[in-house]
């Protein structure tokens, strides 16, 4: 008899957690296990890429009003979910005033612990054999789904945010494991819940070579991304986020222009910063060097069609887009945050340039003038297989 596996995540944008969920169910084999799927919200583009063999379970409209506009939702009748979060919204406003955190990324526990109990019951499927809480809020299958063993995973570097952990701890601590998407989260979260040491494991985000080198000929993106003779082609790709720094690419762009470089850097993407980005382009006057293509469903015919991969991120887990990148045998060129050297080998598959955006332009130009570093690059990425799906095998169930 197959094993029951229940998986949560709020929705399929394309992001990097989710696509690191599709390579998930992707490496699942389905003689073993019975997979259902449930979406809070059945949004994004990558709902279509979910693999046939997983059941996906009915969207539930109170799920579905967690993240969208409070607005909305008092219009379509969740006036419960509604109050419980602006109930949160005011907790968290008065915990923000006595404590002063950096960044808001504690608010979502809040939200979980207000809206969680008035959402209806996920018992009705039954009884599993193990839950996987694949995104925050972890309270909903900690407190709505039957299950003999449950996971929770962690995709953030907790140095980089600012959360209320006494709040969050009880939830954690509710887990029979709780999965990190490389050692440097681990060892971060660890940093912030000494005592979940025992529950820790490391279980890198799947990724597939096949699918991802069929996906990148699925497309031609020459009209968006011309090979123009003597003129590199960057590429990035991510949420428009204070995490992905994308609103100081137009500045490193402007540094680049004035030390004679030719280029384009061609971001893929949507999220709020977005308006911060097309104000930085167009005060530092980079409108035909700094280029928005908006979302794509599909990004890797652009990572393909790039000279260089660049990820100028101000914090990272683990960035699937680094990875990709390289299983496209692309150069890489990553800022170096806290987890930065988790992401690749220093001068071997990739470099790493200052955060700051004068360094940042120093050691982009310095390697972009370099062909014979990219060449050296290309060439170890040709013969390293950056296919994990065996880490698949870390889901085995664990005797209660």
């Amino acid at each position: 008899m197959r094993k029951r596996l229940f998986i949560a995540i709020q929705y399929l944008e394309i992001g990097g957690a989710e696509r690191s969920l599709i390579g998930l169910l992707n490496a699942i084999d389905y003689t073993c296990y019975e997979v259902d799927l449930f979406v809070y919200d059945h949004r994004g583009e990558f709902m279509s890429l979910i693999p046939k063999a997983v059941r996906l379970l009915p969207e539930n409209k109170a799920y579905a009003a967690i993240n969208r506009p409070i607005k909305e939702i008092v219009k379509e009748g969740h006036i419960g979910v509604a109050l419980a979060r602006i109930v949160s919204k005011i907790q968290y406003a008065i915990y923000k005033k006595k404590h002063h955190p950096k960044e808001d990324s504690g608010i979502f526990q809040y939200v979980a612990d207000c809206v969680t109990p008035l959402l209806p019951s996920l018992k009705r499927y039954g009884t599993y054999d193990l839950a996987i809480s694949f995104l925050t809020p972890h309270n909903i299958v900690r407190d709505k789904v039957d299950a003999k063993q449950k996971i929770a995973w962690i995709h953030t570097d907790y140095s980089t945010i600012s959360i209320h952990a006494s709040k969050e701890l009880p939830v954690w601590s509710s887990f029979d494991r709780i999965m990190a998407v490389s050692e440097g989260v681990k060892k971060t979260f660890l940093q912030t819940f000494p005592t979940l040491a025992t529950k820790v494991e490391v279980m890198e985000n799947i990724l597939s070579p096949t699918f991802v080198r069929e996906q990148a000929d699925m497309m031609d993106v020459s009209a968006e991304m011309p090979s123009i003779e003597g003129e590199l082609r960057f590429c990035s790709v991510g949420r428009f986020t204070l995490a992905k720094n994308f609103d100081n690419v137009p500045f490193i762009c402007q540094k680049l222009v004035e030390k004679g470089l030719k280029f384009k850097w061609y971001i893929l993407g949507y999220g709020g910063d977005e308006e911060l980005i097309k104000r930085n382009i167009r005060q530092a006057g980079m409108e035909e060097v700094c280029i928005l293509l908006g979302k794509q469903s599909n990004p890797y015919p652009f990572m393909k069609a790039c000279d260089i991969y660049i990820q100028p991120s101000r914090f990272e887990g683990k960035a699937v887009t680094v990875r990709e990148a390289q299983i496209l045998r692309k150069p890489v060129v990553i800022t170096r945050f806290a987890t930065s050297s988790a992401q690749l080998t220093e001068n071997v598959d990739g470099i790493i340039v200052p955060m700051d955006n004068e360094g940042a332009a120093e050691g982009i130009y310095a390697f972009a003038q370099n062909r014979a570093l990219q060449q050296q690059l290309i060439s170890y990425l040709k013969f390293h297989d950056y296919g994990n799906e065996s880490e698949i095998k870390k889901l085995e169930f664990h005797p209660s």
